[in-house]
């Protein structure tokens, strides 16, 4: 790919005679932000916009929903970064730096907080974990959206429990409580936001811990499915089935293959387990299902004869 094929400075062409201002007016450039240009025809993503970000402002890292999105991340589902054309960046603090379509923060930035991300090895980037924790600490996210932006980085592989928590030691400032009390009741297990949430409302509700992705397993010892939760003392399991756990979730299990996940709860309910289903729209009065899911909860135990709490 010629440079000209990436974000490059127009008045950079210009002045090395690559281009001359009517060419670089012509049809074939398109200006992504103020004097960076890319050939027509390129599409306009966030990537390709925070690459032409860090050729306007030399020094600057991606930040915030941009960064996240960067590490394949999306922390606010498909409306979130992905759709965007406005890229947050941070600079180093002096001068004013005011770009339409770029969000500009000015604060310094540790070294060992910035990275590239491998596939993007000319594009400053801060660091997951960090990354993670920024937003979570975002005091326009309340609790349970700071706990599933900690759920998403984990589940997509970018950061876990332990580097969140190790990254975290001495956070203070903006936002400092809403993170650690997102650290604490964040599990690191969930496949997609809405089960963060789903988890979350059942433990406000008083409900048994449930045991997340709990691996079911033959007498052969062969694995028959991971529950997203389950309370084994019960077997009783909650599955979370909807085209937006579908969109969002990022375990390869997630692709739903109709005849085969047939036989598979077909087994599960076989080895004596019951399934309590949500879908995406039971999340419209999250309340509702959680009190439907303690109902089953409370039959079920009266059902076998067994506590509904198992003895810790």
């Amino acid at each position: 790919m010629t440079p000209l094929v990436e974000p490059f400075r127009g008045s950079a062409a210009v002045a090395g005679g690559v281009l001359t201002p009517a060419q670089l007016r012509g049809p074939r450039w398109q200006r992504v932000l103020p004097d960076v240009y890319v050939a027509a025809g390129v599409e306009l993503t966030h990537e390709l916009r925070a690459r032409a970000a860090v050729v306007l402002l030399p020094g600057a890292v991606v930040t915030g929903l941009s960064a996240a999105w960067l590490w394949q991340v999306d922390v606010d589902g498909p409306d979130g970064a992905a759709h965007s054309s406005r890229v947050e960046v941070t600079v180093p603090p002096g001068g004013n730096a005011r770009v339409p379509g770029l969000l500009v923060r000015r604060r310094a930035l540790p070294d060992h907080q910035v990275g590239c991300p491998p596939w993007l090895r000319d594009v400053p980037t801060l660091w997951p974990d960090h990354a993670a924790l920024e937003l979570a600490a975002d005091p326009a996210r309340d609790h349970v959206e700071s706990v599933v932006v900690l759920d998403q980085f984990c589940a997509a592989g970018r950061a876990s429990l332990t580097s969140l928590r190790r990254a975290a030691t001495g956070w203070s400032g903006r936002g400092c409580r809403l993170l650690q009390a997102a650290l604490r009741d964040a599990d690191g297990l969930a496949g997609s936001p809405p089960e963060t949430r789903l988890r979350l409302g059942m433990r406000a509700a008083g409900l048994p811990a449930p045991v997340a992705q709990h691996r079911l397993v033959r007498a052969t010892g062969q694995r028959v499915k991971y529950l997203d939760f389950a309370w084994p003392h019960l077997r009783l399991a909650v599955e979370y089935d909807g085209s937006n756990h579908v969109l969002t979730s990022t375990r390869p299990e997630a692709g739903f293959a109709l005849p085969k996940d047939r036989r598979v709860l077909n087994e599960v309910q076989e080895l004596g387990w019951q399934l309590f289903y949500v879908t995406a729209p039971d999340h419209r009065d999250l309340a509702g299902v959680v009190a439907r899911i303690g109902s089953a909860l409370a039959a079920r135990a009266a059902q076998l004869g067994v506590p509904l709490h198992p003895a810790s």
